[in-house]
């Protein structure tokens, strides 16, 4: 059986963060591992006749997920730069 898990490769970087680039970090790491919780719950119960419904759920979560960091991610972006076009 095929797992759905994708491992997320992160680069490692030499210089100091800032502010923005930290928050965004953290929350895509919370995104990652709520991804890779999903996942392995879907792993768990593979056995089960639940699998499709598991996975309409995950299908579900991770767009609901993908839609609301895109959300904050516009909102974040248009703090940051809303000095520019005052």
């Amino acid at each position: 059986a095929e797992s759905f898990r994708v491992l997320r490769q992160v680069e490692e970087e030499t210089e100091e963060k800032g502010t923005v680039a930290t928050v965004i970090d953290t929350l895509r790491s919370y995104y990652d591992q709520s991804l890779n919780t999903a996942s392995g719950y879907l792993d768990s119960i593979k056995g089960l006749k639940l699998e499709e419904k598991a996975k309409t759920l995950y299908d579900e979560t991770t767009k609901a997920v993908g839609t609301y960091a895109g959300i904050f991610q516009d909102q974040l972006y248009h703090l940051v730069y809303s000095h520019d076009s005052a």
